[in-house]
């Protein structure tokens, strides 16, 4: 063999070797798009058909309800979040200071504990309707008007209090990146403060906003406890209803279908916007726009209009929770909560730690193939977040039980030990669903943080003889231990507070916080649900402590 072939033969075998860090990359790409298509499958081959029922019973009304809440949430949290973004990017305040970070706070609340709370507060039983009654000498609720709690329109607050804090990030983030200059040559114009607004700030700024409706409305797709506790049939309470209830998973799955393709069309239209619509700094040097110190009196309306937000997302919801969390302060000790806690920390760790590590070793695997096909595969991971639980609860569970019994049959035929349900019967498929909603989190953290990283580094190391798995411990670790710590807490945190895919794939006698404070809840037990809804706003705050330290 002459020495151009040898060449070539070893050039050709080099080329089609199988990296095992480009492998294993794959491999996680593909479990995490696993339920999504199993979701797909399904739906298109149901064991028993009831499209044609659904869609002339229930469906239009779940799509209905669905639309309606949708887009009442990305105008009223669109709202919110623009108004006070603008305020506190522009002008100067009594609170300001403390308000810019204080907005931030209802994320660290789920809607679903915001739900239970206002019920509790505004109630023919709370205090509000008691209090009305006490001084306007009403004697029953036919003597006066109230608004009806548990409603669409109700819902539509709860969700946008909790989720407003979406949309004023990333607003008040590109309202600072504004140059000066442009809000200079408005006002030489005779552009006003209105003006000023929606002719210069709101363009400009229209796609951070757009993307913080859009994660808002997507989120509200997603949301089990708060319509359910309002009585809103949507169509992720209609997964629960046509699969717990009915008993037919390909029911389920067609009606998680329905929320895919809506989740689908909702991020497809946010990055239409953004890409229809760029903006270019013409210059280096860019000018940070000085804010405003408002008059008396604007600066106070401008307080109180800051305050709305805050007292309905944080302020009252935490207050109603810990007024009964000290009023019971001997539920504390209540074994059944120790043991919730325990389950959500043993649980939400373990994700957590797998979602991290799984995003770090696909990202560099990635980077490691530089070829097509897995680059392409990296975007497509984030549709976990956006897909809802329940759809997440319908993709894993039906295939993992079909694997669990034949596993489970397969043993025993060969045994004659039955191991029973070992997937399906114990967290596993918990933790796997946790894993692939949240798995956007720890792969965005880590190709942020890696592409900060000079590639000079990891080349003079591999060129001093170090292997490809020594790079990432010895190099990409230590720089990159940061991002991935904050990555970790933000997956705990929302694992914390996940509850359509919890309910739905949590074994028998198996409660985690979030399904303690739902089920105490429903139940008409707020008492009893304090002291876990505490906890969970507890570690809510942590996340959001973190979250405000990293955007000053």
């Amino acid at each position: 063999m002459s020495a151009a072939t040898k060449s070539n033969f070893f050039r050709n075998r080099s080329r089609f070797r199988v990296n095992p860090w480009s492998a294993g990359a794959a491999v996680i790409a593909a479990l995490v798009l696993l339920p999504i298509a199993a979701v797909i499958w399904i739906a298109f081959n149901p064991s028993d058909n009831i499209w044609p029922h659904l869609l002339s019973t229930t469906l239009p009304r779940y799509m209905r309800d669905t639309v309606v809440l949708m887009l009442s949430v990305g105008v009223l949290a669109g709202g919110a979040g623009t108004g006070a973004a603008w305020l506190i990017a522009r002008y100067r305040f009594p609170l300001s200071r403390w308000l810019e970070w204080l907005l931030l706070l209802p994320l660290a609340i789920p809607a679903y504990v915001g739900a239970y709370a206002l019920v509790d507060l505004l109630e023919y039983a709370g205090p509000v309707q008691t209090g009305l009654r006490t001084v306007m000498g009403w004697q029953s609720a036919r003597d006066y008007w109230f608004p009806e709690i548990r409603s669409l329109g109700a819902a539509a607050v709860v969700l946008s209090a909790a989720l407003y804090p979406y949309v004023y990030l990333l607003a008040r983030t590109a309202f600072r990146e504004q140059s000066g200059a442009t809000e200079e040559v408005a006002m030489s114009l005779g552009a006003g403060a209105f003006g000023r607004f929606f002719r210069v700030g709101l363009p400009l700024a229209r796609p951070a906003i757009a993307a913080g409706m859009a994660i808002a409305m997507m989120e509200t797709v997603n949301d089990f406890g708060t319509v359910d506790y309002f009585a809103v049939q949507t169509l992720t309470t209609g997964i629960f209803t046509v699969w717990l209830e009915s008993n037919n998973a390909g029911g389920a799955a067609q009606l998680a279908s329905v929320v895919l393709m809506l989740v689908i069309v909702l991020v497809s239209l946010e990055k239409v916007s953004r890409r229809k619509t760029r903006f270019f700094a013409m210059s280096n040097r860019h000018r940070v726009i000085e804010r405003t110190q408002l008059a008396p009196g604007a600066g106070l309306i401008a307080t109180l209009l800051c305050l709305i937000p805050f007292v309905m997302g944080f302020l009252l919801p935490a207050g109603v929770i810990l007024r009964h969390a000290l009023a019971n302060a001997e539920l504390w000790a209540d074994p059944d909560l120790i043991s919730a806690l325990w389950n959500t920390v043993v649980v939400g760790g373990i994700a957590a730690v797998m979602t991290v590590l799984a995003g770090v070793f696909m990202v560099y695997g990635v980077r490691l193939s530089g070829r097509a096909l897995p680059r392409l595969l990296l975007p497509l991971t984030t549709i976990g977040y956006a897909a809802p639980g329940a759809v997440l609860g319908v993709g894993i569970l039906i295939p993992l039980a079909t694997l669990d019994n034949a596993l489970a049959d397969g043993i025993e035929a060969l045994t004659g030990y039955d191991i029973g349900l070992v997937l399906t019967g114990s967290a596993v498929a918990l933790v796997l669903a946790y894993s692939v909603r949240f798995f956007a989190i720890a792969q965005g953290a880590a190709d942020a943080a890696m592409g900060r990283i000079s590639p000079s580094l990891p080349m003079a190391a591999r060129s001093l003889g170090r292997s490809q798995g020594q790079v990432l411990g010895q190099i990409y670790a230590p720089l990159i231990r940061g991002s991935v710590g904050s990555a970790l807490l933000l997956v705990f945190v929302d694992c914390v507070k996940e509850l359509p895919a919890t309910l739905l794939l949590r074994p028998f006698n198996f409660d985690t916080l979030a399904t303690r404070v739902h089920e105490q809840a429903s139940l008409e037990n707020l008492g009893d649900a304090s002291p876990a809804a505490v906890l969970v706003i507890a570690v809510g705050l942590a996340a959001v402590a973190m979250l405000a330290r990293a955007n000053r």
